[in-house]
């Protein structure tokens, strides 16, 4: 079965988290078949907090993969994000 989670990097107390796909079996910062994007929890000023491919990751939803509970609630808010984006722009 294939999953999208979370894979963390960073220091310690300093994380930084690849969105990926990857097999059940695979550890969890060992090898992944594709990577969607990335969270940072602990970004200021200026930084990123999420970016996320969210067309790759419907398209891999659609073929079985089964998100985590956190990457579903980070899915959504590219999702609310996105759109707050595109009211702003207009």
């Amino acid at each position: 079965m294939v999953t999208i989670r979370l894979s963390r990097g960073g220091s310690k107390r300093h994380p930084f988290y690849q969105i990926v796909v990857a097999d059940v079996r695979a550890k969890r910062d060992g090898r992944y078949i594709e990577r969607l994007g990335f969270f940072n929890p602990i970004a200021r000023g200026g930084e990123v907090t999420l970016r996320v491919d969210r067309t790759r990751a419907k398209y891999w939803i659609d073929c079985g993969a089964q998100p985590t509970d956190r990457v579903k609630q980070l899915l959504k808010q590219a999702a609310r994000d996105e759109a707050a984006t595109a009211v702003a722009a207009a």
